[in-house]
């Protein structure tokens, strides 16, 4: 019998599709409110998110959460 492993929200998704997905519903502005980082304070571009999320740790993490309840809230929607 297989066991059953709980589905990861992360697994397959790129941290491009991650910024990209939170800017196109948030917007730059919302963004920085919920994460304070200057990568979306600062002339703000998925490019330039990449960059610094791929060096900090911390802050992919804090990027990561806001898109896994962000993928909980539209589930609840439908």
């Amino acid at each position: 019998m297989k066991e059953q492993q709980p589905q990861d929200p992360l697994r397959g998704v790129t941290l491009e599709h991650i910024v990209s997905v939170l800017a196109d519903d948030y917007g730059w502005e919302k963004l920085a409110k919920y994460i304070n980082i200057r990568c979306f304070t600062s002339n703000p571009s998925v490019q330039s998110s990449l960059k610094f999320l791929r060096r900090t740790p911390w802050a992919r993490e804090k990027v990561e959460k806001l898109y896994i309840t962000t993928l909980k809230r539209a589930k609840r929607r439908r």
